[in-house]
C-alpha cells in the first residue's frame, strides 16, 4: 500500500512540475516502468476496481526514449555527465564547471539509472556514450558496497561487464582500475579474443569520440545557437532592422495593433510579441491533448517516425468562434495571406518531452506529401509558441546565425519566383528545462496569388 500511495503522490504533485526538470522525469518514468506493473495487480488496486492504473503504464521504448533524451541534453548543452548524476546542469567553461541552469530541486541518479542510461547507448553500439554513464554507474554501485535492490535494472556486475566491453570497442583499454569478480574476467578474455578478429571502432587515446550524425552537417553551429538559447542579431548595428507597432493596414487592428519586431531580412523573419493570452494558449492545448501521436516527417511519398524528431503533435480544425479559429483570423490580418484550409493546414500543436527537439530541416520540400492537397508549397510558416520554456527550447536558424526563445515567429519559406530559400534552414533546439509546447501553421503557395504576387525579376 505504501509504495501504490508513494507513486500515486509523485504523479498528482504534479506531473508537469515533475516533466519540467529532465532528471526527475526519467526518474519518474524509470519507477513506472520498474513499479507500475506492481501497483496494478497489488490487491489494494483489484479490491478498488482503480481501471485508471493503466493509464500511467510504461513500456520499454518510453524508457529508452528518456534515456536517449538524456544524452541528447548531454551533447547539445556540452554537459558533464558527473553533474548531471549529481542532479546539475553543467558544462566546463575556460576549464572550470560553470552552471547552465540552476535548478530549484536537485535530482540526483543512482547507480542504477546511470545504469539504464549506459545500457542504452550500449546497446546501440554507442560506445561513446555507454562508457561515460556505465562509468558513473559503477561508481555509485561500489559507494553502496554492491547492494542490491529488487527495483533495480542491474548490478554492480553488470555494469562492469557492459563497461568492460564498451572500453574495449573503443579502443581496446583495460579496466584495471576497477576490482572486478571471476564472471567479469572471464568475459574479458573474451573480449580481448574478440579484437584480434575484430579490431576497436577507433583508438582514441586522449578521449573518446562523438558518433557522428547522417542529419546533422551544420551540428556545430546547431549545438552552438542552441547553448546561447535564444541570441539575436545586434539590431542597432542594422537600421532596416526594427521594432514597430504592426496593423498592416488592417482597420481591425487599428486600436489594438501588434509588437512587431524584425529579426532579420535573408531569411525575413519577424517576430510578434504577446500575439497569444495565456487562456487562448491553455484552451489550444487542452483541445489537442486527445489526438497528442507521435510526430511524423516526409519520407518519400509517406511519413514515418524519425530520430531527428522527437515530439508529439496532433492537428486541429478550427471554426469561426473557437480559439483556433480566431488565431487563424489574427494570422491572415498579420500576414495578409490566405489561411482558410486547404491554401493553409490545419493548426498543428507539437509537445516536446524529455530532450525534445527537431534538428536542422526545411519546411518546405518537393518530395513532401503535402503536395498531394494540389496547393503547391509551404510558402509561409507561422510558429506560435504555447508555453514559457526556462532554459533550452529556442527555434534555431542556422545560417541566419540566431536563435529565438518563446514568441510567435513568422518566415518566407520560398522567394517570390516560387524556389526554396535555403536560408531558412532550422530546428528545434531540445528543452532542457520546462515543458515546450508549439502551434505550427503551414501556409501554401495557392490562394495567395492576389495576396503575396510574384516580382518581375525572375531572380527574386
Amino acid at each position: 500500500y505504501d509504495k501504490v500511495s508513494d507513486l500515486h503522490t509523485e504523479l498528482y504533485k504534479g506531473p508537469a512540475a515533475a516533466m519540467a526538470n529532465p532528471l526527475a522525469a526519467f526518474t519518474l518514468i524509470k519507477r513506472l516502468h520498474s513499479e507500475w506493473q506492481n501497483v496494478v495487480n497489488s490487491n489494494e488496486a483489484l479490491e478498488n476496481s482503480q481501471g485508471w492504473l493503466t493509464a500511467f503504464f510504461t513500456d520499454t521504448s518510453d524508457l529508452q526514449g528518456a534515456a536517449k533524451g538524456l544524452m541528447r541534453l548531454q551533447d547539445v548543452y556540452a554537459l558533464q555527465v558527473a553533474s548531471l548524476v549529481r542532479g546539475r546542469f553543467q558544462r566546463v567553461t575556460d576549464g572550470r564547471p560553470t552552471d547552465v541552469y540552476l535548478s530549484t530541486v536537485s535530482v540526483p541518479l543512482s547507480g542504477d539509472d546511470c545504469f539504464l542510461v549506459g545500457k542504452v547507448a550500449y546497446e546501440q553500439e554507442d560506445y561513446y556514450h555507454s562508457v561515460q554513464w556505465l562509468e558513473e554507474s559503477v561508481r555509485l554501485f561500489r559507494g553502496t558496497g554492491g547492494e542490491w535492490s529488487p527495483e533495480n535494472e542491474g548490478t554492480l556486475e553488470d555494469a562492469l561487464d557492459h563497461l568492460a566491453f564498451s572500453h574495449f570497442k573503443v579502443g581496446g583499454r583495460t579496466l584495471g582500475k576497477y576490482p572486478m569478480n571471476g564472471r567479469v574476467l572471464q568475459n574479458i578474455e573474451k573480449y580481448e579474443k574478440l579484437l584480434v578478429s575484430s579490431p576497436p571502432i577507433s583508438m582514441i587515446v586522449d578521449g573518446l569520440k562523438r558518433p557522428t550524425s547522417n542529419h546533422l552537417r551544420t551540428r556545430d553551429t546547431y549545438e552552438r545557437l542552441c547553448q546561447t538559447q535564444g541570441s539575436k542579431p545586434m539590431q542597432f548595428k542594422n537600421p532596416k532592422l526594427f521594432c514597430d507597432y504592426f496593423t498592416n493596414g488592417n482597420p481591425q487592428l487599428l486600436l489594438l495593433p501588434v509588437r512587431r519586431e524584425v529579426l532579420s531580412l535573408q531569411p525575413y523573419v519577424v517576430v510578434y510579441h504577446n500575439f497569444i493570452t495565456d487562456t487562448e494558449a491553455e484552451d489550444i492545448k487542452r483541445t489537442s491533448h486527445p489526438g497528442l501521436k507521435r510526430s511524423v516527417v516526409a519520407a518519400g511519398e509517406k511519413q514515418a517516425t524519425a530520430e531527428y524528431r522527437i515530439s508529439k503533435s496532433a492537428w486541429l480544425k478550427g471554426s469561426a468562434h473557437s480559439t483556433v479559429g480566431k488565431l487563424d483570423h489574427k494570422i491572415s490580418m498579420l500576414t495578409g495571406l490566405n489561411v482558410k484550409h486547404p491554401y493553409g493546414e490545419y493548426l498543428q500543436v507539437v509537445n516536446y518531452g524529455i530532450g525534445g527537439h527537431y534538428e536542422p530541416h526545411f519546411d518546405h520540400s518537393p518530395s513532401s506529401p503535402v503536395f498531394k492537397l494540389k496547393t503547391g508549397n509551404r510558402v509561409a510558416t507561422f510558429m506560435i509558441y504555447l508555453s514559457s520554456v526556462e532554459a533550452g527550447g529556442s527555434t534555431a536558424f542556422i545560417y541566419a546565425n540566431f536563435s529565438v526563445p518563446k514568441a510567435a515567429i513568422f518566415w518566407w519559406n520560398l522567394h517570390r519566383n516560387g524556389q526554396g530559400d535555403a536560408d531558412t534552414l532550422h530546428a528545434g533546439c531540445p528543452v532542457l528545462i520546462g515543458d515546450k509546447w508549439v502551434a505550427n501553421k503551414w501556409i501554401h503557395e495557392h490562394g495567395q496569388e492576389f495576396q503575396h504576387r510574384c516580382s518581375l525579376n525572375p531572380e527574386e
